[in-house]
C-alpha cells in the first residue's frame, strides 16, 4: 500500500501525468481514496514552487544552451497559444480555469509557465493553480471513484 501511494504521489509530481493519473492510480491499486486524494493534490500543488525555481534560476543558466533555448521558445510559444486569451481576458480565473480543465496540457506545468510568461504575480498566480489543480483533482477522484463503484 505505501509503495502504491508513493508512486501515485510520483505520478502527480510529474509531468506526464500530474494528479489526473496519480489519483485514479492510487485508487485503483487500493489505496484509501480520501488519503489519495489528499497526498495527490498536494503533491501536484508542490510543481507550482518546484517550476518557479527551475524558471527563475535554472532556466536561466540552460537559455544560453541552443537546443534548450529552441525547445523552451517552442513550449513558450505553445503555452501563450494555450492559455494567452483566457488569461490575458479573465486574469485569475481564466488561469484557474485553465488548470482545472482535466485534460492533458492544461496542468500546474502549463499554467505555472503561462503565469511566469505573462508576468502574473506569484501569490496570484500560486492561488490561481491551487483552486485550479483542486477542482481537477476534485474532478477526477469524483469520476474514479463512481466509476469504481460500477
Amino acid at each position: 500500500m505505501i509503495l502504491d501511494l508513493i508512486t501515485a504521489i510520483l505520478w502527480s509530481l510529474s509531468p506526464f501525468g500530474e494528479s489526473k493519473v496519480g489519483i485514479p492510480y492510487g485508487i485503483a491499486q487500493g489505496v484509501n481514496s480520501y488519503l489519495v486524494f489528499i497526498t495527490c493534490f498536494l503533491a501536484n500543488l508542490l510543481v507550482f514552487p518546484i517550476m518557479f525555481f527551475f524558471l527563475d534560476h535554472v532556466n536561466k543558466g540552460l537559455i544560453k544552451w541552443r537546443p534548450y533555448k529552441k525547445a523552451a521558445v517552442w513550449v513558450a510559444k505553445r503555452a501563450k497559444l494555450g492559455t494567452g486569451d483566457k488569461i490575458k481576458r479573465f486574469g485569475f480565473f481564466g488561469l484557474a480555469i485553465f488548470v482545472m480543465i482535466p485534460l492533458p496540457g492544461t496542468g500546474v506545468y502549463a499554467g505555472s509557465i503561462a503565469a511566469y510568461l505573462f508576468g502574473i504575480e506569484r501569490k496570484k498566480a500560486f492561488m490561481a493553480n491551487a483552486v485550479g489543480i483542486f477542482f481537477s483533482s476534485l474532478i477526477i477522484w469524483t469520476v474514479t471513484v463512481s466509476l469504481k463503484a460500477i
